[in-house]
């Protein structure tokens, strides 16, 4: 082991020599090589440290049996931080890691350089472990159930957080009206009351240690407390701040959640860019190298293998190369560099997939009718726009919170901003008890099913369904 060592960092500091000369900018980075078992385990927390739970465990089965079955491989994970940490596959040959390490290497350029991360925490591992140390003392504390419980109802709403928040505090704060959550209060904030929460603001920004630090302070004593609105975005940070509910430690576990789902968010929305940038310079890296034939052809090999077509769905990798390849046709790498710099999916898919594109990869919307799959439309514009639309939000649906005060009685309504895409029921009814769990009091979801508006409320676990009436009386 100590030999493959050697030998992987010794083809790493050759392959970085290269990058850099290619332009790409990166953190160091150590490399490790782990046994199979070890990189899933790794791929299903997605961090080589935290806390422990039940949906990790069946994340990694899910791996583990396709890796078993030769289903899918993972040949590599790569960690964003400040060292960056790459975690290669035991038993890779020499070719596939030299192909592994010049695709770690662009994709950590891309964690350094693309604005999505730019405040995400660089030291995210100890972060992590922290965290998994602090839950555990919580367990002795207060019983490891309790603690699932709230963990598996803080983990349903994970995605519900301000994906704003790793671009930078200060946009989200400008003009956002506040009304007030005392009722012996006008409905909106005095001038004294504003002044103070920008006090407030400003103390935030000098003590502020980490990049999520609270996004809107302590809101002040009850007499000038107001909660942004309307439509407040981050579900789990307006739950930790104003469940009626929750126990201090159990607002800690919701802070925990949050902070790293807000790490894991950049990735999640930079999916088909950052691969397709990582998978773009990797094939060049190895071009640029000294590769005997039989080298250069399982290259090739491995190469196509990454970028293969799926038929279970869209490969990142796939669409995101031959997005880069037909820029880099048309710009000089310095606007490659700039692109890489300043988009996310949603704006790369928008604003450079083309009709030759997805004439060229065939692309085409398609939905079940009956027992069978149609295509249903394969105008280009449509079929871009469509998958940009899959893209918003980071492909999850769009919660916002209303009010924290419902009929007075301190309920949670939340709305469900519809884009076209019916909410899950059953995954609904189950998520919103677990939302219930957290606030306390009852929870109201407004959303759209076939058309219609429904309101769904949870109260002491049981859920109800009722459709809005119009103006008029009648129902929707």
């Amino acid at each position: 082991m100590d030999y493959e060592i050697s030998t992987i960092n010794t083809i790493a500091r050759e392959i970085a020599q290269v990058a850099r000369g290619m332009g790409l900018d990166f953190y160091p980075v150590n490399f490790e090589i782990v046994p199979a078992e070890t990189l899933y385990t790794f791929g299903a927390y997605g961090m080589p440290v935290r806390f422990t739970h039940w949906s990790f465990g069946k994340a990694f089965y899910k791996m583990k049996i396709q890796y078993d079955l030769n289903l899918s491989r993972i040949y590599e994970l790569v960690i964003n931080t400040n060292p960056a940490y790459a975690f290669l596959l035991e038993g890779n040959h020499i070719t596939q890691n030299k192909l592994v390490i010049g695709h770690v290497y662009a994709h950590v350029d891309f964690f350094k350089n693309n604005r999505y991360f730019s405040r995400t925490p660089k030291d995210m591992v100890e972060r992590m472990g922290a965290h998994a140390e602090k839950i555990r003392d919580y367990e002795l504390q207060y019983g490891r159930e309790l603690i699932e419980r709230t963990l598996d109802a803080v983990l349903s709403i994970q995605e519900h957080v301000d994906y704003r928040a790793h671009i930078g505090d200060n946009e989200i704060m400008e003009n956002v009206p506040y009304v007030s959550n005392n009722r012996s209060c006008d409905r909106t904030c005095t001038a004294k009351t504003k002044n103070k929460l920008n006090l407030e603001k400003k103390k935030r920004t000098k003590r502020a240690s980490f990049p999520y630090e609270d996004l809107w302070g302590d809101l002040l004593e009850d007499e000038y407390k107001c909660l942004p609105q309307p439509e407040y975005e981050d579900l789990l940070y307006y739950i930790m701040k104003f469940a009626p509910g929750l126990e201090d430690w159990q607002r800690d576990l919701v802070s925990i959640v949050r902070e790293e789902s807000l790490y894991f968010y950049p990735q999640i929305e930079t999916k088909i860019i950052n691969e397709g940038w990582a998978t773009f310079w990797h094939a060049r890296i190895m071009h640029e190298l000294d590769l005997t034939d039989a080298e250069s052809l399982e290259f090739a090999l491995m190469h196509s293998q990454v970028v293969q077509p799926s038929r279970m769905g869209l490969n990142p990798y796939y669409l995101g190369v031959k997005i880069w390849e037909s820029l880099a046709k048309a710009k000089s790498d310095d606007e490659l560099f700039e692109i890489r710099e300043i988009e996310n999916d949603l704006s790369f898919i928008r604003n450079h997939l083309t009709r030759e594109l997805v004439e060229e990869l065939n692309l085409f919307n398609y939905r079940k009718v009956g027992a069978h799959w149609q295509v249903t439309e394969t105008e280009w514009e449509k079929v871009r726009d469509n998958l940009v639309q899959q893209l918003i939000n980071g492909g999850h649906p769009r919660i916002v919170v209303i009010e924290g005060d419902y009929e007075g009685k301190g309920g949670l309504y939340l709305k469900h901003r519809h884009e076209g895409i019916d909410l899950d029921v059953v995954y609904l009814e189950k998520t919103l008890t677990l939302v219930q769990f957290l606030w306390g009091k009852a929870v109201v979801l407004e959303t759209v099913v076939d058309t219609k508006k429904v309101i769904y409320e949870s109260f002491n676990g049981l859920v109800s369904r009722r459709q809005m009436p119009r103006a008029g009386g009648e129902t929707v």
